[in-house]
C-alpha cells in the first residue's frame, strides 16, 4: 500500500444476507474456532443460521452475519490486511466492534442474539423496510409526510446515499409508498429482506433494552477507529461506542456520511467483509472513482488504485 492510502473494513448488515454464507467458511481452518465459540455461547450449530427458511428470521439472520463478518475480518487480518478504520452497517457494527476489540466475540454473539429477539417480540409480523433510490431526500420525506398525515406508519430510516434510501413501517403503507415512488419516476424501489421496521422510532422499547444489556457488558477502548452509525464520527472510546450499538437500531444509519468522512481521512480501500458486495454498491455510489478489483469469496475490495487493491486481494486470496 501507498503511504498516503489507508484501508476501511465494511460490515454488512441485514439485507446483505445469503444462504451459504457460513458453509463457505468451513474452507478455512483459521475460522474453526471462531465457529466453535459461537456453537458454545450459543448452544446452537451456527450453520442452522445459514439456510434460506432461518434468513427470514430476523435473530438468525442478525447472529450470521455478525459470525461472517468476525470470520471474514479475522482471516484478513492472518494475511496482515490490518485497516485503519472499521465501519458497520446496522448490525454490522457489532462485528466491527469486535475486529475493533471494543467487544469480545463472546459477548457480542450475547448481544445480537438479544437485539434479535427483542425486534422480533416487538413486530413479530405486519412490518418492514423498503429501499427507494433515484429520488431527492426532501421529495422522499415530502411523500412520507403526506401519507403520515393520512394515517400512515412510515419513517425515513438510512442515509445510504446521496440518493438511496430506506424507510421502514407497516406492510400496507410501505406497499403503498412503493406504488407511489415507482409510478413517480424512482430509480429503484423494492422491498428489503427485513422484516422488522428497523432504524425507526418504532424501535425504542428494543433500544432501551439494548443500552441495559450493554451497560452490564465490558467494553474496552477501540484499538481501530470506529465510526458510529448514528453521527458518523470516527470513535474510539468504549462506552461511546457502546451507545451507539445499543440505540442505532432506534435511529437512521448514516452511512452515506460515513464512506464520505472515511474518505476525507485518506481511506482509498474499502473491503467488504463476507457476506456480499452490497456496501461496496454503496461506496460506488458515493465515490464515482472507485471501483471493485478482488474478492475472497464473499470479501470484497473497493479501491482508487488498481495496484494496491490487486496487492490486497492476493494477499486475502491465500488465507487458510
Amino acid at each position: 500500500m501507498s503511504a498516503e492510502s489507508k484501508i476501511a473494513f465494511l460490515f454488512p448488515g441485514q439485507g446483505a444476507q445469503k444462504p451459504g454464507m457460513l458453509a463457505r467458511l468451513q474452507r478455512y481452518s483459521a475460522t474453526a474456532h471462531l465457529l466453535d465459540e459461537a456453537r458454545d455461547v450459543l448452544a446452537e450449530d451456527p450453520f442452522e443460521f445459514d439456510t434460506v427458511e432461518a434468513q427470514a428470521g430476523t435473530r438468525a439472520t442478525q447472529l450470521g452475519l455478525l459470525i461472517a463478518g468476525v470470520a471474514s475480518a479475522h482471516l484478513l487480518s492472518g494475511e496482515s490486511v490490518v485497516p485503519d478504520f472499521v465501519a458497520g452497517h446496522s448490525v454490522g457494527a457489532f462485528a466491527a466492534a469486535v475486529h475493533a476489540r471494543v467487544l469480545c466475540f463472546a459477548d457480542a454473539l450475547r448481544l445480537v442474539d438479544l437485539r434479535g429477539r427483542l425486534m422480533t417480540a416487538a413486530y413479530p409480523r405486519g412490518y418492514g423496510m423498503v429501499a427507494i433510490s433515484g429520488m431527492p431526500e426532501r421529495t422522499l420525506q415530502g411523500w412520507i409526510d403526506a401519507a403520515r398525515a393520512r394515517g400512515a406508519t412510515l419513517h425515513l430510516a438510512n442515509r445510504n446515499a446521496s440518493r438511496q434510501f430506506t424507510v421502514s413501517g407497516e406492510d400496507a403503507d410501505l406497499a403503498a409508498l412503493l406504488e407511489h415512488a415507482q409510478a413517480r419516476g424512482a430509480g429503484k424501489a423494492v422491498r428489503l429482506a427485513v422484516a422488522v421496521p428497523s432504524h425507526s422510532p418504532l424501535m425504542a422499547g428494543v433500544a432501551a433494552r439494548m443500552s441495559e444489556a450493554i451497560a452490564e457488558v465490558p467494553l474496552d477502548d477501540a484499538r481501530i477507529p470506529f465510526a458510529t452509525n448514528r453521527r458518523a464520527r470516527m470513535e474510539t472510546d468504549g462506552r461511546a461506542i457502546g451507545e451507539d450499538l445499543a440505540t442505532g437500531v432506534a435511529h437512521p444509519v448514516l452511512w452515506h456520511e460515513i464512506v464520505s468522512a472515511l474518505h476525507e481521512r485518506g481511506v482509498r480501500t474499502f473491503v467488504e467483509t463476507a457476506p456480499g458486495s452490497v456496501l461496496g454498491g454503496l461506496v460506488q455510489a458515493t465515490l464515482d472513482d472507485v471501483s471493485m478489483q478482488g474478492s475472497l469469496d464473499e470479501v470484497r475490495v473497493f479501491a482508487f488504485d488498481r495496484t494496491d487493491a490487486a496487492g490486497l486481494a492476493a494477499s486475502s486470496r491465500g488465507a487458510t
